[in-house]
């Protein structure tokens, strides 16, 4: 098997389970019944989904020119999902929408 080949297998392999990551993440915004909860789902599985399809994308078309493409999307989506799951927290929190007996630590209690 050449290295052309293991690496479509591998790209192919890494698609199929960023898609499948990406599902679970869909299926917990539907199915979580908390606001703390569907922001998990919304951030953590769907970036990890992304990351992986990329990374099968980068094996799969394997030119500079793309690669540098699917850098740059892999850093905006590391950059920005973590603040927009912050920011959608702290709104809910200062709404009320947080109950906030579930909460282990309250560090904005005070505020």
């Amino acid at each position: 098997m050449s290295a052309a080949t293991l690496a479509d297998w591998l790209g192919g392999f890494l698609l199929l389970a960023g898609a499948a990551l990406a599902l679970v993440a869909g299926i917990g915004l539907v199915r979580f019944p908390d606001v703390l909860d569907r922001m998990h789902a919304a951030t953590k599985p769907q970036v990890l989904g992304v990351l992986l399809l990329l990374a099968g994308l980068a094996l799969r078309l394997r030119t500079p020119s793309d690669l540098g493409m699917l850098v740059l999307v892999a850093i905006f989506q590391l950059s920005t999902a973590p603040v927009a799951a912050q920011m959608i927290g702290r709104a809910a929190y200062r709404s009320g929408r947080v109950d906030r007996t579930l909460l282990d630590a309250d560090e904005l209690a005070g505020r």
